[in-house]
């Protein structure tokens, strides 16, 4: 009953989201710029804490590139089962290869891809899509994608990419911050849903494979 009501919930963000938007203003700025700050994952394992509707799940979170040049995200528990199984592939494919039944909604489903999406800044490689607003000292490099708008925050300069953020262009539905890159890849990572109880925590760990 926890994931059905969560389900329901995310169907209703944007209408229950504040209006955190509607204050940026248009300017000119350089969207090229953001793609320094584009991860470059080749392979990441990161140890995972996962709350969501009430539910914990830990493990650990596999990114990694693929020969075929598709990506894949695996969410693991300790022992070896899998909770999530997606396939990122070129021209904006996705597959869902495993899930578990409790998550395997399709706002559940539709939530997560977008969160992935947000931290690989897959909308990046398309600079020209790009809208950029201004508020205060910070810059938004705004990319709209059907009915979301993927939002790259930085410093004025574009030295320093603050955090990610995504939603409409009124309402902001979900939040990700991450720690340094090293060798291009986040070694922590942070995802968090705005009004509803859903976060991932990611921190970066090291096996032979990487060392």
């Amino acid at each position: 009953m926890r994931f059905l009501r969560f389900v329901s919930v995310l169907l209703l963000l944007s209408s229950c989201a504040p209006a955190v938007y509607k204050k940026l203003q248009p300017t000119e700025g350089d969207a090229a710029c953001i793609q320094k700050f584009k991860p470059r994952i080749e392979r990441a394992l990161y140890q995972a804490s996962v709350d969501v509707a009430g539910r914990h799940l830990s493990g650990m979170l596999l990114m990694k590139r693929m020969p075929d040049s598709s990506f894949r995200i695996v969410f693991t528990n300790e022992a070896g089962f899998t909770f999530f199984d997606f396939e990122f592939s070129s021209g904006s494919g996705f597959v869902v290869h495993t899930i578990i039944s409790k998550m395997d909604k399709e706002a559940v489903r539709k939530t997560l891809r977008k969160d992935f999406e947000l931290l690989l800044m897959n909308p990046v490689d398309t600079p020209a899509a790009a809208v950029v607003f201004r508020k205060d000292d910070t810059y938004y490099y705004a990319y709209n994608t059907g009915s979301d708008v993927y939002y790259y925050i930085t410093d004025a300069r574009c030295s320093r990419l603050i955090r990610m953020e995504r939603g409409s262009t009124r309402k902001k539905v979900v939040e990700v911050m991450r720690g340094p890159l090293r060798d291009g890849v986040p070694e922590t990572i942070n995802i968090r849903h705005i009004n509803f109880n859903f976060t991932i925590d990611l921190k970066r760990i090291y096996d032979h494979a990487e060392e």
